[in-house]
């Protein structure tokens, strides 16, 4: 399937634009809660979208990819189907456009859009059927869905995204591309860092056409922290993303869910609270089921419902002087340096990896330095413990500044043993 060529004006949108509709809610003062649901059949996963709609909240419809589309094995995707094989999501260029078409007509009203989601290192495929469906509301981003999810090199995720992000911008005017950049690895990895990569993908969105994003931040172990994080994305994306409009989305905690429904409706409720007092446009939720079992649509729906109940009884009132935890410092120290290395952002990416420049933790990718590491401090809060080369300063060490692989297991399970704890003392 050929793309068009540059500039046409064949886009026929299928679902309305999908910042117009979070930019509504904001008006509105109102907070989008929004899934990461997908199924492989065209019934199931029209069935998901309707009832995500049918939520009596501010909501987007999310399509998750399985994941052979997201490695490009579209055939094996295309045998499952015929095998009548379950898939974790659906498999949208398996599919075609015109199944996908069919998945939002009529779905109806001026709000409801629908993204899709899909964790691809070289995504290309996905964007031209994404297109050709109708669809232009999509997510991810040169480095993070390179570095933690596959063994791409760097410098061919950026050619690939760069490819991309200049065919979404040609095909669609109302184009929305979300960068994943503020959830490398879910979970362990120090905000500075978090926020730095979201900015950075976010401008070579920019430099690439896109005028229409979001920048994401993952919840982590600590409220406090996260406030600072979340206040320093918002000011350091007002500096940089000067060509754009965009918004902010928070993601519930994507590490080791607890496994008692009550400390996972707990962290929900957390994280609801968290998007609300921070002013965060959108938030995309888990379930209490995903510790167990892969959730239905009404764990979906229900994880909805909790989220956007939560985010309205909180109390939003501005507080006094919230201290910045030198998250924003951190994450403009980083993204200057990168900045400083080559006028490309794309370039200047690759660059910063190569020199270690920057660094994810426990991360494995080939192209990643493997120099830095995060620890958990007594206050549950999110420190460096080695920086590697990273222009940046470790905290003061603990006791002992190597860590073991009890230590790392702790550390992962620190979110989830915190609220399955909480909800056992509640009980």
């Amino acid at each position: 399937m050929r793309s068009a060529p540059r500039g046409a004006r064949d886009f026929t949108p299928a679902a309305p634009p999908f910042g117009a509709a979070v930019a509504a809610a904001k008006a509105a003062g109102e907070l989008v809660v929004q899934p990461r649901m997908g199924f492989p059949t065209g019934p199931a996963m029209r069935r998901g979208l309707e009832a995500v709609r049918d939520v009596p909240s501010r909501t987007v419809g999310t399509i998750t990819l399985d994941s052979y589309t997201r490695v490009g094995d579209h055939g094996s995707a295309r045998r499952a189907l015929d095998n009548g094989e379950s898939l974790n999501g659906y498999p949208l260029v398996a599919h075609g456009p015109t199944a996908a078409r069919w998945l939002t007509a009529g779905l109806g009203g001026r709000h409801f859009a629908v993204q899709v989601r899909h964790g691809s290192s070289l995504p290309l495929d996905i964007f031209r059927v994404l297109l050709d469906s109708g669809l232009d509301a999509t997510e991810g981003g040169p480095v993070s869905y390179c570095l933690p999810y596959s063994r791409t090199p760097l410098s061919r995720s950026v050619d690939a995204w760069a490819r991309c992000c200049e065919l979404l911008a040609d095909r669609s005017p109302t184009a929305h591309l979300e960068s994943f950049g503020g959830c490398l690895l879910g979970q362990l990895c120090p905000p500075g860092l978090l926020v730095a990569m979201a900015v950075l993908e976010g401008m070579f969105f920019e430099q690439h056409g896109l005028r229409d994003i979001s920048l994401s931040y993952a919840q982590q172990t600590d409220f406090g922290q996260d406030v600072a994080a979340i206040a320093a994305l918002r000011r350091l994306g007002g500096e940089r993303l000067t060509r754009s409009s965009w918004h902010i989305v928070l993601y519930t905690y994507m590490g080791v869910f607890p496994r008692t429904e009550a400390g996972a409706l707990a962290l929900l409720r957390h994280s609801a609270s968290l998007a609300a007092r921070t002013g965060v446009e959108r938030l995309i939720v888990k379930t209490p089921a995903e510790a167990h079992r892969i959730p239905t649509v009404e764990d979906n729906v229900r994880a909805l419902e909790e989220a956007a109940r939560s985010a309205a009884d909180t109390d939003t009132t501005p507080p006094g002087e919230t201290a910045d935890d030198g998250v924003y410092e951190e994450a403009r120290t980083l993204v200057d340096a990168v900045l400083d290395l080559h006028p490309d952002v794309g370039t200047a990416l690759v660059k910063a990896f190569a020199r270690g420049c920057l660094d994810v933790p426990y991360c494995l990718h080939a192209d990643n330095a493997q120099r830095s590491r995060s620890y958990i401090d007594g206050d549950g809060r999110l420190r460096w413990l080695s920086v590697g080369a990273m222009p940046i300063r470790a905290a003061a060490p603990p006791r002992s500044s190597r860590l073991r692989a009890d230590d790392l297991i702790d550390m992962l399970s620190h979110v989830q043993s915190t609220f399955d704890c909480a909800a056992l003392a509640w009980a």
